[in-house]
């Protein structure tokens, strides 16, 4: 069973969360109302996907992702917000969020966009999706931990990013490509070391600056 977190400062919109959940099977395992006490409860309980709220008192959600990345956290984070901004979804892509949701999405495309980033792919709402492409395009690329060199990639790298760029998991481009998953696994790493990335979305968004992706 998928074990998430859910990070919302309104009680009562995380018990209605935790609800529908485990209606769809997903165990609940902890909560918190700011970004501090969620730092906390992450470490604590240890799940499998966080969804975050972007705007809360004292510490927010853009806050709390930049900390999980500096204590180096492997822990997939979906935003799930209210706020549909450019500005803000890049930059709470660029702090490392995983996904990208608005709380008016059903159900189902919440436990899937769950189950995606616990698989290790990415997603962001398809209705944001066209103008954070035109944001990307118009501002200036996200930094950098490496040097870039997107000249290098391979033409099987270039499918293997942009079947991370369609939100595929490692084990679904495998199946895709029919490639074994571990194959897979090394084509990202050397993607991300190509395009100086820190994560799988950081490198879709610098590819698609230079016009490695469409």
């Amino acid at each position: 069973m998928t074990r998430v977190v859910v990070v919302d400062d309104q009680t009562l919109v995380r018990q209605g969360i935790r609800g529908l959940l485990d209606l769809a099977g997903i165990d609940v395992v902890g909560e918190a109302g700011d970004g501090a006490e969620a730092l906390e409860v992450i470490a604590e309980a240890e799940p499998d996907v966080v969804l975050l709220d972007l705007r809360m008192p004292r510490h927010d959600g853009i806050w709390a992702l930049r900390r999980l990345r500096e204590g180096e956290s492997r822990v997939p984070v979906l935003v799930l917000t209210t706020f549909n901004d450019d500005e803000l979804v890049l930059e709470a892509l660029r702090a490392g969020a995983r996904g990208y949701l608005l709380k008016d999405v059903t159900l189902d495309q919440l436990t899937r966009a769950v189950h995606t980033l616990a698989a290790g792919g990415t997603l962001v709402a398809p209705s944001i999706t066209d103008r954070l492409l035109r944001a990307i395009q118009d501002g200036p690329p996200p930094a950098a931990e490496g040097p870039v060199r997107i000249e290098d990639l391979t033409e099987r790298e270039v499918e293997v990013l942009r079947l991370v760029a369609e939100g595929y998991s490692n084990r679904e481009i495998a199946g895709v490509l029919h490639l074994a998953e571990g194959t897979v696994k090394n084509h990202v790493s050397a993607i991300l070391v190509k395009l100086g990335a820190r994560d799988r979305t950081n490198a879709v968004l610098r590819a698609l600056h230079e016009g490695v992706l469409p």
